[in-house]
């Protein structure tokens, strides 16, 4: 219980003794509500950021310094990239991430096999480069194409290069499901061999065959800490997870982009391959075994199916809602543009296990967005209210000083951000006041595009940018540097 002195960017005095309202061009009664510091975003998807640069669906959850790249999907040419946000005028602090996935696609396509030399050489040169113009660190998304083409070694090479600069490494595991154990064992071999720090992101258990697996992979994290690797974890609470809808197809048949998976689909032989793997993928991983966990979310060439299910598709077209009518769903979807999904496989039981981890951090795994755009997963809207009303007020499954600190020092201190991160004398202005008993997400799987409540306040480099519940644009927000940092 404190007075909050903020001038300029900093803030200047925190006092347990009321301070002279007089000397304050503005003051906020703050009686009965939570002064916290601004929330920090470790995963945030922020493609959109030039085109809604106001980043108003993040700010209004109370997070003032967001991080981008993820999934190996680093912007690149990587200071031209920052140059331009900066220039934008943007509503929060951001910094991003170089991505794996970018490298190699740069260097070698969407080509399935070991890079050169040259190549593997090149990639390096590009993470250094990247790293020398600000990037925090580097990510992968081993589960993605082109990084799911890519061995331990490449990774770990590419890896050292970030760590040598000061970088940390976060990673969309190779796989969630069946092959999970596995894939945060291969994450942890990356932090202890590369020598960095690691964060196992959007961290969850898929299908069913392998809920309740976060009691093996929190685990393997402690004992992995103890061995002497700095491994952390990020997460969204929630119980389903959003990508686009070629998750569900074998990498293999993915090897040069759509228009060559489309070309074996009319060979017979690799045509029954494929199928059977995206079957298999819809009952054991994020299929979730029915046709109505997968719900479509973006799909630019029939709008009406947004929010419907594969299910729903199956019966508007006449056909019966199995597995295998899914898999040929999905080509299709392929074959008109692609489409993006909310894959409900997901335990509750494992995202409590998961969040209640000392060393987990919350993470949006958000994308910008703005009413009307698509039917967006809700974690795009409400990540740090639903953790503040629903988990730690409601279920308390973690307390309220635990939430802010998994929002907001955890994950700066995880970046290495200086002066941001706590509330202290002389540090940035960046501060969340928000209604303890109030605070929730009102964003549903029905209803996505809705705003959350109790985030009364939000102050972003000594400016507000959310007064009394109501967004001001006022693109307060910095592009952050880790080399200036």
């Amino acid at each position: 219980q404190a007075d909050v002195a903020i001038q300029g960017d900093q803030i200047v005095e925190i006092s347990e003794i009321s301070l002279d309202p007089r000397g304050a061009d503005r003051v906020i009664n703050a009686t009965g509500m939570i002064i916290a510091p601004g929330f920090v975003d470790l995963h945030a998807h922020l493609d959109p950021l030039l085109r809604l640069p106001s980043s108003e669906s993040h700010v209004r959850q109370g997070v003032t310094t967001a991080l981008g790249g993820p999934d190996g999907g680093g912007p690149w040419p990587f200071a031209e990239y920052l140059n331009a946000a900066e220039e934008a005028s943007i509503g929060m602090n951001v910094g991003f991430l170089v991505g794996h996935n970018t490298v190699r696609r740069t260097v070698m396509g969407l080509e399935n096999r070991v890079p050169t030399a040259v190549e593997l050489n090149r990639m390096k040169n590009m993470v250094a480069q990247a790293m020398r113009e600000g990037a925090w660190g580097i990510s992968t998304g081993l589960k993605y194409l082109p990084g799911a083409f890519s061995e331990l070694e490449e990774v770990i090479a590419l890896s050292e290069i970030a760590g040598q600069a000061g970088g940390f490494y976060t990673s969309h595991l190779r796989e969630e499901g069946l092959g999970l154990l596995d894939g945060v064992s291969e994450a942890l071999e990356i932090g202890k061999q590369a020598n960095l720090p690691i964060v196992l992101t959007h961290h969850k258990v898929v299908g069913q065959p392998m809920w309740g697996a976060s009691i093996q992979t929190l685990a393997m994290v402690d004992s992995a800490r103890k061995a002497g690797t700095d491994a952390m974890i990020d997460q969204y609470p929630y119980t389903a997870s959003y990508t686009g809808i070629g998750i569900l197809i074998p990498a293999w048949a993915m090897e040069g982009g759509d228009a060559a998976l489309l070309t074996r689909m009319s060979d017979p032989v690799l045509s029954d391959s494929i199928l059977n793997g995206i079957t298999f993928n819809i009952v054991n991983d994020r299929g979730g075994n029915d046709l109505r966990r997968v719900q479509l979310a973006l799909v630019s060439w029939d709008r009406t199916l947004e929010g419907q299910t594969l299910h729903d598709w199956a019966l508007r077209e006449g056909l019966p809602s199995t597995p295998e009518i899914g898999a040929r769903l999905v080509i299709e979807a392929v074959r008109r543009g692609g489409a993006s999904a909310i894959f409900h496989a997901m335990s509750e039981q494992d995202v409590e296990r998961i969040m209640a981890h000392p060393f987990t951090m919350i993470a949006s795994d958000g994308r910008l967005t703005k009413p009307g755009e698509g039917h967006p997963h809700p974690r795009w809207y409400g990540t740090f209210p639903r953790v503040l009303g629903l988990y730690a007020r409601e279920k308390g499954t973690i307390s309220l000083v635990e939430a802010v600190r998994k929002m907001t020092s955890l994950p700066a201190g995880r970046l290495g951000l200086r002066m941001r991160g706590e509330i202290r004398e002389g540090w940035f202005a960046d501060v969340v006041i928000f209604d303890p008993l109030v605070v929730a997400d009102q964003a549903t799987f029905e209803k996505p595009h809705q705003y959350p409540i109790g985030i009364n306040w939000v102050v972003i480099n000594g400016k507000l940018a959310v007064e009394e519940g109501v967004f001001r644009d006022v693109r307060a927000g910095r592009v952050l540097r880790r080399h200036l940092n």
